[in-house]
């Protein structure tokens, strides 16, 4: 495992204590509201500064570009963080959030790890050497037909009425055409579990490249593919983003793009 991973690992499991130390006192936490249905917690802040000091303890020199910390440092490596991708589930209790690091050299996911605290499973993957699962080796699914498949997706809650009313016709589309859709509430989790076959695809307008970052390189490693809705690499910047097994992924591109291209 390259040096960089095991210390994203060491980094993101130290976050993950500190949401578990927490969560047994979600009624006194303090929670601000950065936007509509965009909340921030003291959790968030005391998570990204476990991982910043855990980088900078071995790679003092490094770029961070943090969800809450925003760009700091300038340097060919940079590290994307998302200390707690799930916020909103967090200060409700439910079940599902995670952490997402990722390592960017110049203008390519080198390095990506995502780390779930409850299930203390990591994913992780390094350009070129494939996805792993606690060690394991992961791969998108098998399934050839999107009605046989299960597809997770979010809601564009930071979105216009616009892109909202597109995003709907999106969710009908997929509803019609597959055997399931899942709404779990982390995007980094959801593109973790393409790439480990749990789901067979996935979709979402308007993210933040720290959601995004590490589970594009997941599902790449794992043998899938992510692109915009025109199939392209913008995706980081965009933050629309379709996703899954090669097959499926086919298949949503071929649904979503004309209603993306109708959005504008």
């Amino acid at each position: 495992m390259h040096p960089m991973i095991n210390i994203a690992v060491r980094a993101a499991r130290r976050a993950g204590d500190v949401m578990i130390r927490q969560m047994n006192q979600l009624e006194s936490l303090e929670v601000t509201e950065k936007g509509r249905n965009e909340f921030v917690t003291e959790v968030d802040h005391r998570a990204e500064q476990a991982i910043v000091e855990i980088i900078h303890e071995y790679y003092p020199d490094h770029a961070i570009l943090a969800e809450e910390r925003g760009q700091q440092g300038q340097h060919e490596y940079e590290w994307i963080i998302d200390p707690l991708d799930g916020t909103t589930n967090y200060i409700h209790g439910f079940p599902v959030f995670s952490v997402s690091i990722a390592v960017r050299l110049k203008d390519q996911i080198e390095h990506g790890v995502v780390y779930d605290p409850l299930r203390q499973e990591i994913f992780t993957a390094s350009r070129g050497q494939g996805a792993q699962l606690d060690g394991r080796r992961i791969r998108v699914s098998r399934r050839l037909r999107l009605q046989e498949s299960l597809v997770a997706t979010g809601f564009p809650y930071r979105l216009g009425k616009d892109n909202v009313d597109g995003y709907l016709q999106m969710l009908k589309a997929v509803m019609n055409e597959s055997a399931g859709i899942r709404r779990p509430g982390s995007a980094a989790l959801d593109l973790s579990y393409v790439a480990a076959g749990r789901v067979d695809g996935f979709w979402e307008l308007g993210l933040n490249i720290w959601d995004i970052a590490a589970g594009a390189l997941l599902i790449r490693e794992a043998g899938g593919r992510i692109s915009d809705f025109e199939g392209g690499d913008g995706f980081l910047d965009s933050g629309n983003v379709v996703a899954g097994s090669p097959k499926i992924y086919a298949a949503l591109s071929k649904l979503l793009a004309p209603i993306a291209r109708s959005m504008g």
